[in-house]
C-alpha cells in the first residue's frame, strides 16, 4: 500500500513525465490549468516517486512550465508496486470523470460567482459567457436534460447553459477600437501608423516583429498576465484592453487605466472593460475622455453594470473608484511612490470573508487628499447629470464601512517618499 513519504518543493527540471501516460493534455486544457494556478496558487501538489517520476499531476507540471515556474510542491509516494503505480495513474485520471453534477446547486454557485464578477473560466467549465460546449454540455446530454414541451420553468433553467461567448474570442468592433486608438494617439502623442494588432486567430504574438511598433489591441483575457510579462521582459510598448475586475497589475510593471466601461464585442459578449499600459510610469489612473469615447460609440449595445456599494477609508483606492472618476470627468493619477503593493483585502475584511473587488492599493495621505477632491467633484458631476439610476441603486444598497487596521495605517505613513 502506498503512503506519503514527504512533501517538498522540487525544481521542474527534475520531474520525469510517465512515458505511457494515456491522459492527453491539450493546449486549451493546459492554458486553463495555468490560469487556475495563477488565480489560486499551486494548491494541488504533484505526486512523484523517489526517482522523481510523475505519478499524478502531468497537466499541472505542463501548466507550471507555461507559467515559467522554477519549482512546484510535490508529494513523494512510497510503497507502490509497479503494477499499483501503473494502475493508479490510470485511476487518478479516470475516477474524477465518473461523477455527475447537481445542476440546480451548480447553477446557484455559478450565478453567485457571476454576480461577484469572478472569471468563470477559472472553474474549468465551459459555460455561458465562456465560449464552447465542452464537457458541461456533454454531461447535460448524458443526463437527458433536453427541453421539455410545456415545461417553461425547466426550459428557462436550461437556457442558462446555452452556448455563449468567451472573452478569448472577443473580436473588437471597429468603432470601439478606433475610439481607443484615437485616445491613445492623442494622450501619448503617437502616430496610429505605429500601432500593431498581433492578436488574431491562429497568430502567435511572441513571433511578431515589434520593431518601431506599439501594441494597441484586445488580447485573450485568460493569458493577459502572461502577455504583460512577456512584453515587459522584451521591452515591447503596449496599451491593452483588460477585464475591469483584474486590470490592477500584481507586479506593478504597468499602469492600470480604469474606465470600467461596458463593451459589447462582436461575439455578443458584454465585458466591463478597462486597460493596462506601460506607456506611462504610474500605478493606476482614471481616464475620463477615454471612458466617454468608448461609452458613446458603445451605448447602443451596452446594458451597463452596477458595482457593489462599499465605503472604504480615504487611504484606499480601488479600480472601481477610478472607473467612477473616469465616468464623471475627473483626472486622478497615482504615482508609484504614493502606492503600496497591490492588496486583495483590508485586515478588517478577513474575518467576514470579504475582499476588494479587483484589488486595490493603500495610498499616501497626500494622494488620499487628491482622490477625495476628485471624488467630491465627481459626485457633483453625477448629481448635475442626474444619474438617477445609479444613485437610486447606490442608495438602496447596503453600505459597508471598512476601517483601516493599525498595521495598514503604519504602511500609509511610510508612503509618499521617493
Amino acid at each position: 500500500m502506498g503512503k506519503i513519504a514527504k512533501v517538498q518543493e522540487v525544481t521542474l527540471d527534475k520531474l520525469i513525465p510517465y512515458v505511457n501516460n494515456a491522459k492527453i493534455h491539450n493546449e486549451e486544457q493546459v492554458t486553463k490549468i495555468a490560469s487556475s494556478i495563477r488565480e489560486f496558487g499551486f494548491l494541488s501538489p504533484v505526486l512523484i516517486d523517489a526517482k522523481y517520476n510523475i505519478i499524478a499531476g502531468h497537466g499541472r507540471v505542463m501548466a507550471a512550465k507555461k507559467l515559467a515556474l522554477e519549482s512546484v510542491p510535490c508529494v513523494f509516494i512510497e510503497g507502490l508496486t509497479e503494477a499499483q503505480r501503473k494502475a493508479y495513474i490510470l485511476a487518478d485520471n479516470r475516477l474524477s470523470d465518473l461523477g455527475t453534477w447537481d445542476m440546480e446547486i451548480a447553477a446557484g454557485e455559478f450565478e453567485e460567482l457571476r454576480e461577484l464578477n469572478f472569471d468563470l473560466s477559472l472553474t474549468g467549465f465551459s459555460f455561458p459567457d465562456l465560449g464552447n460546449q465542452g464537457d458541461w454540455f456533454e454531461d447535460r446530454e448524458r443526463n437527458d436534460t433536453s427541453r421539455q414541451e410545456g415545461n417553461d420553468e425547466y426550459n428557462e433553467f436550461l437556457d442558462k447553459f446555452e452556448i455563449a461567448k468567451t472573452t478569448d474570442d472577443c473580436y473588437t468592433p471597429d468603432n470601439i477600437y478606433d475610439a481607443v486608438a484615437e485616445w491613445v494617439a492623442k494622450e501619448y502623442q503617437l502616430k496610429r501608423e505605429s500601432f500593431t494588432r498581433p492578436f488574431k486567430p491562429g497568430g502567435d504574438y511572441q513571433k511578431e516583429n515589434y520593431d518601431g511598433k506599439i501594441v494597441v489591441d484586445n488580447p485573450p483575457f485568460s493569458i493577459l498576465s502572461e502577455i504583460e510579462t512577456w512584453y515587459n521582459e522584451h521591452d515591447v510598448k503596449y496599451f491593452l484592453f483588460a477585464p475591469h475586475v483584474s486590470n490592477f497589475p500584481s507586479k506593478r510593471k504597468c499602469c492600470a487605466i480604469c474606465t470600467g466601461v461596458g463593451v459589447t464585442y462582436e461575439n455578443g459578449a458584454n465585458v466591463c472593460t478597462s486597460f493596462v499600459t506601460n506607456l506611462e510610469d504610474l500605478a493606476a489612473r482614471s481616464a475620463p475622455e477615454l471612458y466617454r469615447a468608448v461609452f458613446e460609440v458603445n451605448k447602443e449595445n451596452t446594458k451597463g453594470k452596477e458595482f457593489p456599494c462599499y465605503e472604504y477609508p480615504p487611504e484606499v483606492v480601488t479600480a472601481t473608484m477610478l472607473c467612477y472618476l473616469s465616468k464623471y470627468d475627473q483626472d486622478f493619477k497615482l504615482e508609484h511612490k504614493d502606492a503600496s503593493e497591490k492588496i486583495g483585502m483590508l485586515d478588517c475584511q478577513k474575518d467576514v470573508g470579504k475582499g476588494i473587488f479587483g484589488g486595490g492599493f493603500l495610498i499616501s495621505e497626500k494622494a488620499a487628499a487628491e482622490k477625495a477632491a476628485a471624488e467630491k467633484a465627481a459626485a457633483e458631476k453625477a448629481a448635475a447629470e442626474k444619474a438617477a439610476a445609479e444613485k437610486a441603486a447606490a442608495e438602496k444598497a447596503i453600505t459597508y464601512v471598512w476601517k483601516l487596521s493599525d498595521r495598514e495605517k503604519e504602511i500609509i505613513k511610510s508612503l509618499g517618499n521617493p
